[in-house]
């Protein structure tokens, strides 16, 4: 059955010159002049060439280059995937093309050529602005070179974004809180902040198993949570999505698109594609199935989605799901009934014909987005 056009591309770069302890991601530690990373990029570029071919990137909106470090595999490699992609469509001033960098692999000379090549904004991996932090992480760089990188960055790039992490073992909040004003202070336009998540099978995990290392603490996350919105309103940045930040006009368009249900192409060792149509939505990974959804269940998604973001989703996006989602006659509350316990719970709010979510449902996310999701299980 034909689905709907992608907006949004991702191709995934798996490579990096040392996994992060906290790291669950589908990437490993390859030296820079391995031979299989020439070997994959080639194979980056093969696709593009077919995804081209079949008319799947006429209508691409926004472009990411994630992983891994797409940095760490040096300007040659990055020269070669830019050029075939600004040769598989057209990547105009007006598409939004993202690269994700490190400090220890960012150079004023990479800077000066993505930016040739099309990208035209730059995400950097800092974490943290405290060398002793950036010592727990098992992080690459130390927070002079995240500096230098952020600077760096802004000699071509309006569009700079950091990552920061909270709620990390032996990181004080006042170490955060410094971090993130010093982000402010160097002029970035985005951050996204995140609170450390131990992941399964990860040496973080298996720390906390051995007792070397405590888990983080809720507590102590919300408070990062709370002072990152608190210092990052006072500003002037905008909170758009559960842990995004932006200055007016920098909120990034392609993040934006997997929370709005937006039809995106994945490239790569382990990225996902979502494709849709009215009636069924389905993610592939690696060929494989890994999500399929019928009707009911993606209004439920819907909704869920459009409570990570900050407006939230319209009483029309809400009696639209209601009408498919009750309409099948599911045990379990309404989706009335489902919105009016979500606001005694006091994790969504009422106002100006949207339902939005509440500080407190951003910093309880997995009870809100899960009951959301339960409408249709």
């Amino acid at each position: 059955m034909p689905h709907d056009p992608y907006k949004a591309l991702y191709l995934h770069i798996p490579f990096c010159v040392r996994r992060c302890g906290y790291c669950d991601f589908a990437t490993s530690a390859v030296e820079r002049d391995s031979l299989a990373i020439d070997e994959y990029v080639e194979s980056l570029v093969l696709q593009l060439r077919r995804a081209s071919k079949e008319g799947e990137l006429g209508q691409i909106e926004t472009v990411y280059l994630g992983g891994g470090t797409p940095s760490h595999i040096g300007m040659g490699r990055l020269s070669m995937l830019l050029y075939a992609l600004s040769t598989a469509m057209h990547l105009e001033p007006e598409v939004e093309c993202t690269m994700e960098a490190n400090p220890e692999s960012l150079t004023e000379a990479m800077v000066r050529d993505i930016w040739a090549l099309g990208v035209n904004r730059l995400s950097i991996g800092v974490q943290s602005f405290d060398d002793e932090v950036l010592r727990i992480l098992g992080r690459a760089h130390d927070a002079e070179a995240a500096r230098a990188a952020v600077r760096m960055a802004q000699e071509r790039f309006r569009n700079v974004s950091v990552d920061l992490m909270g709620g990390i073992p032996g990181q004080s909040l006042a170490s955060f809180e410094a971090s993130v004003r010093e982000a402010v202070a160097l002029g970035v336009t985005h951050v996204s902040v995140y609170p450390l998540a131990i992941e399964p099978h990860t040496p973080f995990d298996r720390a906390v198993m051995r007792g070397e290392m405590p888990e983080p603490d809720d507590d102590v996350e919300a408070a990062c949570m709370e002072a990152a919105a608190r210092i990052l309103r006072e500003a002037g940045f905008t909170r758009y999505e559960v842990a995004s930040y932006a200055r007016p006009g920098f909120a990034s368009r392609h993040n934006t698109a997997y929370w709005t249900g937006v039809p995106y192409l994945g490239i790569g060792r382990s990225a996902v594609t979502m494709t849709q149509n009215g009636e069924r939505r389905m993610r592939v990974q690696d060929g494989r199935v890994a999500d399929d959804l019928d009707a009911r269940q993606m209004a439920a998604e819907d909704l869920m989605l459009g409570m990570r973001m900050a407006w939230g989703v319209s009483d029309a996006r809400v009696s639209q799901a209601a009408a498919v989602i009750d309409g099948a006659g599911a045990e379990g509350p309404s989706v009335a009934e489902a919105f009016a316990e979500l606001s005694a719970l006091g994790l969504v709010e009422h106002a100006g014909g949207r339902w939005r979510p509440t500080e407190r449902g951003w910093l309880c996310g997995n009870e809100l987005y899960g009951r959301l999701l339960d409408l249709a299980p």
